[in-house]
């Protein structure tokens, strides 16, 4: 098969390809970018194999950094582009399940890609558009199949998160397992035991976010590899309710985490915990917080304006989002018009501060004042009081505070 046109992108580095080739060496893109590209999908990083090794194309370009250079990777600076070129290699065995032991470098194209992951993911790409297709990848991309290059059994085992990415493969193209591979990933999930907590949340998140989401966790769950997954041992069932939602794509990854919590049955008191064993940052930790909160309240009824200045703009039009897995439809409007007429949108705004209060009050200072605060804003926010120094004085005086 051969392309008549090359994406742009492509186009940027034919001239690196060049260049190797002119001083007597192979080169050829590969990786997801050729899958994307035969898919008709906007591609990403452009990857490009070789048979020169990392220092004869250290010695072919001048700017270069090393970035796996023991695994045959350099990074090529080219004009405005960067570029990762590895050299064709074979690997050793793996004893960890994850990294091989040792990594051997070799001139043919072949030896390459048989260490490839799926068929679709093994394809080499000339500048000339030629597709070098040696595992039949191109049948498999025709009939939407997810399979294993050569023995399903070893490409696991010589790296267990391959079952993992496979399974976010099913979950973003829609394809389905082909079946030893979809064997083999059950018989051998419990790998996943082996594999890093943080490497396996890029590859869940991604699964929760791919626009076939349900083939995904159906596939997780009939593989069992989620009982190998932080929090997950007993949620099979939680996991097919998240599965059988509706299937519109999420948009965000903390919206898919407190989807999920939302189905298995969490609370907010849980959150923490929960995506700690995942290895969540800080951050996605507290934006899920506010998420799982919101969404409790907003199934029992629509979020009031005192909720949404809590949550803030952007997390209650989250959880407004979510409504559509729960067969109503989302409210974005009145949600922003509900901000938007907000008196204040922060405490910041608020007339009165610490100091004002206790210039005003006799009282020495204490726990008094963040609680008269907050009194304070919940009566603006609510339309009680107007928000003028004056008049929350005299509000605060005459709740007794």
């Amino acid at each position: 098969m051969r392309l008549s046109e090359l994406p742009i992108e492509y186009q940027k580095a034919i001239p690196v390809l060049k260049k190797i080739e002119a001083a007597g060496f192979e080169a050829y893109f590969v990786g997801g970018s050729v899958r994307d590209t035969l898919l008709g999908q906007k591609i990403h990083d452009v990857d490009i194999a070789t048979s020169a090794f990392p220092e004869e194309i250290k010695q072919l370009f001048p700017k270069t950094i090393d970035i796996g250079i023991e695994h045959g990777t350099v990074l090529v600076l080219h004009e405005e582009e960067q570029y990762e070129i590895t050299t064709f290699r074979t690997e050793s065995t793996y004893q960890d399940y994850r990294r091989p032991d040792s990594v051997s470098f070799v001139r043919t194209l072949e030896e390459d890609l048989k260490r490839r992951d799926f068929t679709i993911n093994a394809f080499a790409l000339k500048e000339d558009g030629e597709i070098i297709d040696l595992f039949d990848g191109l049948a498999d991309l025709e009939n939407q199949v997810l399979r294993a290059v050569g023995r399903p059994f070893e490409r696991f085992h010589e790296d267990a998160l391959r079952m993992m990415r496979g399974l976010r493969f099913v979950s973003q193209l829609g394809f389905k397992l082909e079946a030893e591979t979809a064997k083999a990933i059950e018989d051998n999930h419990a790998l996943l035991e082996k594999i890093s907590v943080e490497r396996m949340n890029v590859e869940f998140i991604k699964m929760l976010l791919g626009n076939f989401r349900t083939n995904g966790l159906t596939a997780f769950v009939e593989t069992k590899c989620y009982i190998y997954c932080p929090q997950l041992k007993e949620e099979g069932e939680g996991l097919l309710r998240f599965a059988d939602l509706p299937s519109v794509p999420l948009k965000k990854e903390s919206q898919a985490w407190a989807l999920l919590l939302n189905q298995i049955g969490r609370s907010e008191q849980e959150v923490a915990p929960f995506l700690k064993a995942w290895k969540c940052s800080n951050q996605m930790i507290r934006e899920v917080q506010r998420l799982v909160k919101g969404l409790t309240k907003r199934l029992e009824r629509p979020l009031t304006p005192l909720e949404i200045y809590h949550l803030g703009k952007e997390a209650s039009l989250d959880v407004e989002e979510l409504m559509i897995y729960f067969d109503q439809t989302p409210d974005t409007t009145t949600v922003i018009d509900s901000y938007e007429a907000l008196p204040i949108k922060s405490l910041s705004e608020l007339a009165i501060d610490g100091k004002v209060l206790l210039a005003a009050s006799e009282k020495k200072p204490g726990k008094w004042v963040s609680e008269a605060l907050g009194l304070a804003e919940s009566a603006v926010v609510n339309n009680q009081v107007k928000n003028e120094e004056a008049d929350l004085l005299a509000y605060l005086k005459e709740q007794q505070v």
